[in-house]
């Protein structure tokens, strides 16, 4: 059988702080949409819609995005030395 072509999905993951002081970390946006001259503000507008969606199904109201910025990259794992 022939293997299925994969569908690009890059994202990049943000984390968010709401004026009442919670946090949500690792929030996803595509990668597509951060191409523009908006640069990672258009993080914000994905995310907002994210939020209002997620408020809809929830019936509680999100709050209001105080900060964005993108979340770190993992460190590599360092690599275990081999007992001979």
């Amino acid at each position: 059988m022939a293997m299925k072509a994969r569908i690009e999905s890059a994202f990049v993951m943000f984390d968010v702080v709401y004026t009442d002081g919670s946090r949500r970390s690792n929030r996803k946006v595509p990668a597509t949409a951060l191409l523009g001259f908006e640069g990672d503000d258009a993080a914000k507008a994905v995310i907002e819609a994210q939020d209002r969606e997620i408020s809809l199904a929830s019936g509680r109201p999100s709050g209001e995005i105080r900060t964005i910025e993108r979340t770190p990259p993992k460190p590599e794992p360092i690599p275990l030395a081999r007992k001979k």
